[in-house]
């Protein structure tokens, strides 16, 4: 565990941290928050760090990891209304009071804003643990996508509030930080995030597998990766599809992903390739098998999907916010659409369908650009807010019995 005797502010090196970690999706569930996460373990890990992470038990068969310097606590959870594959982690202020109690973290890294990250912040600050955060998931924007569009304001209140009784907030990108900001949430930090650029990589690229969806050499494939859910504003990319279709008939639209919406829309839109949920080396596959992405979500904190198309070289357009107002120079790299401007959108992806030397050069252009984004360089950033927020919150730095009585 972290090195109680050694002082924080040396600078001969990095201390060593003893990390809780908790949070209510994890691998191997799929989803952005859970493979950030995972990339996030991983860095500190490798940077000798002690990761302690909290999370529900997925499944009856699910048991708790643990090696060297990584071990897990389950605990209950319930399915997420619209989300039955994921689970929401039930209040556990008292088993996690008396976990950290026994064993005290240096600090609570809360990745979920749930009941389960509620009780982490309230056992957190009860025992005087300094308290960190990540904005993962616009919550708030889903509303209107699942008939609770009243709760909309209520559920912004209440990220706000948590967010607020914590150390910080790290976010992704410099505009949502803006964003936050302005809406009073207060020490939000940019850590951006990374991308495998090894894995994700045109070099995966598969004659055979774009053979599988009729498509020749010659034949523009137009992909999409998503969740297949009514947040991710699907509807839009068939109906650009369909006009990038009448200007080159021979072109392909191929979905990868699942979720509650796929079923409908596969049937109405018999014509799209509905491929299912893909992961590691045949989701690279595919990335790298197509060459232009459109990714029309408008929910995004950042949108990896974005960073990862253009990793496999990929002619990207995006709306013009998250990851691709981040990493996105227009006509350089890739395409930007106005925000929420559907009609632009669609007018950008029919003028690329039919140019192949703008579709390679956007491509080749679109890799180069990553090839920076390590996620060795991103952990970096982590490791020193979370330093960081251990040193400026010394006082709260103390052995368990000499914490103060909280109320």
């Amino acid at each position: 565990m972290g090195d109680m005797n050694t002082p924080l502010d040396s600078a001969k090196k990095t201390p060593t941290l003893n990390i809780a970690l908790v949070t209510e999706t994890y691998l191997p569930e799929v989803n952005g928050v859970a493979i950030t996460l995972g990339r996030m373990v991983d860095g500190l890990l490798k940077r000798q760090h002690h990761i302690h992470l909290i999370r529900p038990r997925q499944s009856k068969q699910d048991t708790a990891a643990q090696t060297d310097n990584y071990c897990e606590t389950l605990v209950s959870g319930m399915p997420i209304p619209g989300y039955p594959e994921l689970k929401s982690g039930l209040p556990a202020k008292g088993k996690l009071l008396k976990l950290w109690q026994q064993q005290r973290p240096d600090i609570v890294h809360i990745a979920t804003e749930g009941l389960l990250g509620w009780s982490a912040m309230s056992a957190a600050r009860k025992l005087n643990i300094p308290v960190s955060t990540d904005f993962h998931t616009n919550f708030h924007s889903y509303t209107k996508h699942y008939g609770i569009g009243l709760l909309q304001q209520p559920i912004a209140t209440y990220l706000r509030y948590f967010h607020n009784k914590t150390d910080c907030t790290l976010v992704p990108t410099t505009a949502l930080q803006q964003q936050l900001e302005q809406e009073g949430y207060k020490n939000v930090i940019v850590v951006s995030r990374g991308v495998d650029a090894t894995l994700f990589h045109p070099s995966k690229r598969s004659a055979e597998l774009r053979a599988t969806w009729g498509a020749q050499d010659n034949t523009p494939v137009v992909m999409l990766v998503s969740r297949i859910a009514a947040e991710k504003n699907l509807q839009l990319v068939i109906q650009t599809f369909d006009k990038m279709h009448a200007i080159n008939p021979t072109a392909k639209l191929v979905m990868v992903g699942d979720g509650p919406a796929r079923a409908a829309l596969q049937s109405a839109h018999p014509h799209v390739l509905f491929v299912g949920m893909k992961t590691g080396d045949e989701l690279a596959a595919h990335y790298a098998s197509g060459d232009i992405f459109l990714y029309p979500s408008l929910t995004e904190t950042y949108g990896n999907v974005t960073v990862e198309a253009m990793a496999s070289g990929l002619a990207t357009l995006a709306y013009d916010y998250a990851a691709a107002r981040q990493h996105i120079r227009q006509e350089h790299n890739g395409l930007l659409a106005p925000f929420d401007d559907a009609a632009s959108f669609t007018a950008i992806a029919t003028g690329l369908v039919s140019d192949p030397e703008r579709i390679q050069r956007l491509r080749t252009a679109a890799r180069q650009t990553v090839e920076s984004l390590t996620w060795d360089h991103i952990m970096q950033q982590m490791e020193n807010v979370l330093i960081n927020v251990v040193r400026e919150q010394g006082e709260r730095y103390v052995e368990p019995e000499l914490a103060p009585a909280a109320d």
